[in-house]
């Protein structure tokens, strides 16, 4: 099994070395299943369990103080299942593998998403912690529900970029996963990047991509199925992610970084924020 985590693109984080190393686990846990399924969902687990993270537990908070998860993960047989928009939900790549492996559906959101997680033992919990809830204190949420003053009040504050991910290949099959608790100050039910097919996560027989930063500019050009077009047109993994990035960057202006990994196990990452932080194993 070959495998590549990420802990997301952004700011230079708090420590970084303690992150370094629940990366490091992840990888080492993902590399030792069975399946590139099993890789990435295990290997996410860990991330999403970690408040370090924006994922799970510790993930950002929107303008109404709820913590929403989204994920989405894709198999090179283009399989596919994702879920958004789930407050509580810790394990949400959990919930997209449930979607992807038994329904006929590719997505499930809100209150939906999170009653069929509910069904195969994912239960919502707690995913604030005093730390951000500290920061969303700060932030002087409004008391108004007027839609006017809240959009303002998001438009001052809403960002952050980090998301997790995973891609893991094993005997030529390929998956690719991410998951999120969005982007800091975001509209009750914002749903990013994460959970569309071909912006936060994409695989093919040629490879898999994971996909984080500014999540709608992310979405607006496809980041993670440009960087696997790349791949299937023979270019290398290091090359497909720093081109890929390299044109994120032209057309947007804005950052993400994106981890690659092709049919034969080779690696590539690239980013334009300050700092991502990314582990691999094999």
């Amino acid at each position: 099994m070959q495998l590549i985590v990420h802990g997301g693109a952004g700011d230079e984080p708090d420590e970084p070395d303690r992150r370094q190393s629940v990366l490091d686990e992840a990888a080492a846990i993902g590399a030792d299943a069975t399946t590139p399924v099993d890789a990435v969902v295990s290997a996410i687990d860990i991330l999403e369990a970690d408040p370090r993270f924006n994922a799970g537990i510790g993930g950002a908070i929107q303008a109404d103080g709820v913590v929403r998860t989204d994920a989405g993960i894709m198999t090179d047989e283009r399989e596919a299942g994702a879920a958004c928009s789930m407050p509580g939900v810790r394990h949400a790549v959990g919930v997209a593998r449930h979607i992807m492996e038994e329904t006929p559906h590719v997505l499930l959101a809100g209150e939906h998403a999170v009653s069929f997680a509910e069904g195969f033992g994912i239960v919502p919990e707690e995913l604030t912690t005093e730390r951000t809830r500290e920061r969303f204190r700060a932030a002087d949420p409004p008391e108004t529900d007027e839609i006017g003053e809240r959009v303002e009040w998001v438009r001052e504050r809403f960002g952050g970029a980090d998301t997790v991910g995973a891609v893991a290949v094993d005997e030529g099959h390929v998956a690719a996963a991410t998951s999120t608790g969005g982007r800091w100050f975001a509209l009750a039910g914002r749903v990013g990047d994460v959970p569309q097919i071909g912006c936060g996560f994409y695989a093919s027989p040629a490879g898999g991509a994971s996909a984080t930063g500014a999540g709608e500019d992310i979405a607006r050009t496809t980041l993670a199925r440009e960087a696997v077009r790349r791949l299937e047109d023979g270019e290398h993994p290091t090359d497909a992610a720093a081109n890929a990035i390299d044109e994120f960057e032209r057309l947007t202006g804005s950052t993400a970084g994106v981890i690659v990994l092709d049919e034969s196990g080779q690696t590539g990452s690239a980013y334009n924020s300050a700092a991502m932080q990314t582990s691999t194993d094999f």
